[in-house]
């Protein structure tokens, strides 16, 4: 059952929403502040998380930011700042949706039902990628081979990714890749159908490099597909979210 966490200091309209999302079929945690919102995220498996912006001990955006430098969920941003550019900060602190004080609950459901499908949390994760090591040799699929250290290799049917080398090949033919496109790649990879925002990738591969966007990740990844060829159709689109990595 998708687990929800509702962050809204005030009670009667976290236990509204709460009501709501039983009726949908969700399962509920609640949270009044912002550190129990760490907690709660910390302790268990959450799938999505509505989130107020303004909240005692920590505000949102400040648990928005720390979710989303260890976790991957959507979040959803309530709040009573109705100014663009609160959404904007919103969004680039790692928000992947806003709703604007006063909000009808219909539409937050609808916005919550449309989360889910983005990220397929109804589907199961492929199976973990194969993982090939000289250690044990008796687990290397057909032409895949360790690498020469003995290390992991990251295997998804032609393509090839040697971590400690950081190397690739595609059909046996090594691929040139810079040292951001290596990065960006072995990320999506080592985790098969996980969707990834662009804010948690600019945040974990460029980390506090000025003059950074949400394109930087798009052109990245526009010069991945082309490098990998026929391997480069398993990074797919997850609209309104990121990027996920097919197996």
């Amino acid at each position: 059952m998708t687990r929800i966490l509702v962050v809204e200091d005030d009670v009667d309209i976290c236990n509204l929403i709460q009501s709501h999302l039983v009726q949908e079929g969700y399962s509920v945690r609640q949270a009044f502040d912002g550190p129990s919102a760490l907690v709660a995220v910390a302790e268990e498996r959450i799938d999505l998380v509505i989130l107020d912006w303004m909240l005692p001990g920590l505000d949102g955006l400040t648990v928005c930011r720390r979710i989303r430098q260890t976790h991957l969920m959507p979040i959803i941003m309530l709040t009573a700042r109705g100014e663009e550019i609160d959404r904007v900060v919103g969004l680039e602190v790692g928000a992947d949706d806003y709703v604007t004080k006063p909000f009808g609950m219909r539409e937050l459901m609808a916005r919550v039902r449309a989360m889910m499908r983005r990220v397929g949390s109804a589907t199961p994760v492929p199976s973990p990628v194969v993982v090939a090591s000289a250690a044990d040799p008796s687990v290397v699929p057909p032409g895949v081979t360790a690498s020469s250290t003995g290390a992991a290799l990251i295997a998804h049917g032609e393509l090839i990714i040697d971590p400690s080398g950081r190397t690739v090949t595609v059909e046996g033919q090594p691929v040139d890749l810079t040292r951001r496109e290596f990065d960006l790649l072995s990320m999506l990879a080592s985790n098969p159908g996980r969707a990834f925002s662009r804010a948690y990738l600019l945040e974990r591969i460029w980390g506090d490099e000025i003059e950074v966007f949400d394109r930087t990740v798009d052109s990245h990844v526009v010069r991945l597909r082309k490098k990998l060829g026929p391997a480069g159709v398993r990074i797919g689109t997850v609209w309104g979210v990121g990027y996920r990595f097919a197996a």
